[in-house]
């Protein structure tokens, strides 16, 4: 749900960050298996024993990753949403950044591979919680709007399903979703009006 460009910092001045923002962009290019000291080491122009300076293996990276993962890409939207005054205004909010997250390849892919890797030990727990996460806020906007609760969830779940799929289309076939700004737009106003509707 946000997106990060690659910085590639002093190897004398690496920190944890760059290595854990490494690490999340490798899963996005090739999941978890990409995630790898050696090849990290050669793309930040470090060595391999900056990164045990950081970590102490590489699980421990991809444990930062996946933390980061969730909170640039969960905690900071909905922080970022919270601070519209009107609920409406945070449902458009929060559905615009989404799509709009899909038309950069990155944040995509990095998104899919997450659900590509549901199963794995250190994905399973960070992907149940960022889900529910989602879901229990999305669900909270609609309460705002007035819905009951059973509703405002059925609503949430549809959403965040909407968003899924359209993540899921947008990098299998990118010609089938709304490809400009614009359309964009009137796509997203097309989802609120079918997911406001009374």
């Amino acid at each position: 749900m946000g997106e990060h460009r690659t910085r590639k910092p002093s190897a004398t001045r690496l920190t944890a960050d760059d290595w854990t923002l490494a690490a999340l962009e490798a899963i996005g290019r090739g999941g978890l298996a990409a995630v790898a000291v050696e090849p990290l080491a050669t793309h930040l122009g470090a060595t391999k024993g900056s990164f045990y300076w950081h970590f102490a293996n590489r699980d421990a990276l991809i444990q930062a990753a996946l933390h980061r993962w969730e909170t640039d890409h969960t905690d900071a939207v909905i922080e970022l949403v919270q601070a519209e005054p009107e609920p409406l205004a945070r449902l458009r909010l929060l559905i615009g950044m989404v799509i709009e997250s899909t038309a950069s390849p990155q944040a995509d892919s990095i998104e899919l591979a997450m659900l590509a890797t549901a199963d794995h030990p250190h994905v399973a727990p960070v992907l149940a919680r960022v889900t529910e996460r989602r879901v229990a806020y999305t669900a909270g906007l609609f309460e705002a709007l007035g819905l009951p609760p059973e509703e405002a969830a059925r609503r949430a779940l549809l959403a965040v399903s909407a968003y899924l799929g359209h993540a899921q289309l947008a990098h299998a076939a990118p010609q089938v979703v709304p490809g400009t700004p614009g359309e964009r737009r009137a796509y997203v106003d097309r989802i609120i009006e079918l997911l406001t509707a009374t």
